[in-house]
């Protein structure tokens, strides 16, 4: 008998009430406006961990850009609905990592949309290289953060 993956624990937590900027002309989340929100919790993660994104180059000289992005949408959300954005650790490859996203619309706790980022470490030529241990370190723990 198998059994399912056991879910990775949240990282990170942002709480955003969603703006009339966020929607579209019928008041529904304008579909791209969830990469921003992920992005801006991925970010601010990242600082809370020590990890500042804007000195990875000049101090190890790599950095990370983002490869791919995916999102589905389950659930219609609108203007002024409270939305909860939970981050959680994602894959981990030779050169890049994911985080995994969940958007839950709090006032009945509907799962809104599912989304990943997937990072990838590279050169100041902009060539892929492998994880940098310090990174992989940090990312293998936050994968079993709270087992």
């Amino acid at each position: 008998m198998t059994h399912p993956a056991p879910t990775p624990p949240v990282l990170h937590t942002h709480r955003v009430r969603l703006g009339y900027a966020d929607t579209d002309p019928a008041g529904i989340l304008y579909y791209a406006a969830w990469f921003p929100m992920m992005e801006r919790l991925q970010s601010e993660f990242l600082f809370t961990q020590g990890l500042r994104q804007d000195r990875w180059k000049a101090e190890f000289g790599w950095w990370t850009v983002t490869r791919a992005t995916q999102c589905e949408y389950l659930a219609a959300v609108g203007l002024y609905d409270p939305i909860r954005i939970e981050l959680r650790m994602g894959t981990i490859g030779v050169s890049s990592f994911s985080f995994e996203y969940e958007m839950w619309r709090e006032t009945d706790e509907v799962l809104a949309a599912r989304a990943s980022i997937t990072l990838v470490s590279v050169s100041p030529e902009q060539t892929t290289v492998r994880l940098p241990q310090a990174l992989r370190a940090h990312a293998e723990g936050w994968a079993t953060a709270g087992a």
